[in-house]
């Protein structure tokens, strides 16, 4: 490698900055920004974050825990919906990187990313945030249980939109089927549940990849992740956004108040 070629000769632009990780974006930027060019997905205009700000008496003057924001487009809703203030965790560098590149293009002011496992935070932490958003990542964990019971230590509310287990629609998904490889019954903190083995393959290939710090990790059954909410206190749950059919796997969200 020579060095030179990690300098660019052209004026600041925002296309620049984004072009540091070119290909490996997921989001489509919103829309004063919509020219330019990143992923495809619309996180940064997601409905499900409107709905959880209803669900959850409004972000406005609240302080927010963001678990795995990837590329920031969650947090630009929160602030745009004036949390008081969001600290953002996430375990991919890449990922991280990516957060503050989007802090900088759109002048996130309300947000502190960190660099960091988010469950080794939970793990050691005793701040209380008025809210905790976690979208995308309960499917990512070795052990989803654990984080649910962490959360509820430090919030009394929480959105959660995730993937779950279900026999039926993934052993009917060619795409699926074969990578979920076993299950085991497991107890965490008391709470006796069922994990279902998931692989990632070939997605850790590419240097975009979205997934978990492990070359697996452990889905929950619908049920069982509703259960697990109210066994850690988290009793009033509302659920919208329910995808059986999604592409990657039955998914839902759901909006949980203690």
């Amino acid at each position: 490698m020579n060095i030179l070629d990690q300098y660019i000769k052209s004026a600041p632009s925002p296309q620049n900055a984004l072009d540091i990780f070119k290909g490996e974006w997921s989001s489509k930027l919103p829309t004063p920004l919509a020219n330019f060019q990143a992923g495809s997905i619309p996180l940064f205009e997601d409905p499900r974050i409107d709905w959880a700000a209803t669900q959850l008496g409004g972000i406005q003057g609240k302080t927010v825990l963001e678990l795995g924001p990837l590329e920031a487009g969650h947090t630009y809703m929160l602030e745009s919906l004036k949390a008081a203030s969001i600290l953002s965790i996430e375990a991919n560098s890449r990922a991280y990187l990516k957060c503050l590149i989007i802090k900088e293009i759109l002048d996130l002011k309300k947000t502190r990313f960190l660099y960091g496992d988010f469950v080794e935070y939970l793990r050691n932490t005793e701040t209380k945030f008025d809210v905790c958003i976690a979208s995308g990542v309960l499917y990512h964990m070795t052990n989803p249980a654990e984080l649910i019971g962490l959360i509820a230590k430090c919030t009394d509310k929480i959105f959660i939109w995730t993937h779950y287990y279900d026999k039926n629609i993934i052993s009917a998904n060619p795409k699926l089927r074969h990578k979920f490889t076993g299950s085991s019954q497991t107890n965490y903190d008391g709470f006796k549940h069922i994990l279902y083995r998931q692989e990632y393959e070939k997605a850790l290939e590419w240097s975009g990849f979205c997934g978990g710090n492990a070359s697996n990790s452990y889905w929950m059954s619908r049920n069982d992740i509703l259960s697990c909410l109210k066994y850690f206190g988290l009793k009033n749950i509302e659920i919208s956004f329910d995808a059986p059919d999604h592409p990657n796997g039955p998914s839902f969200a759901l909006a949980a108040v203690r």
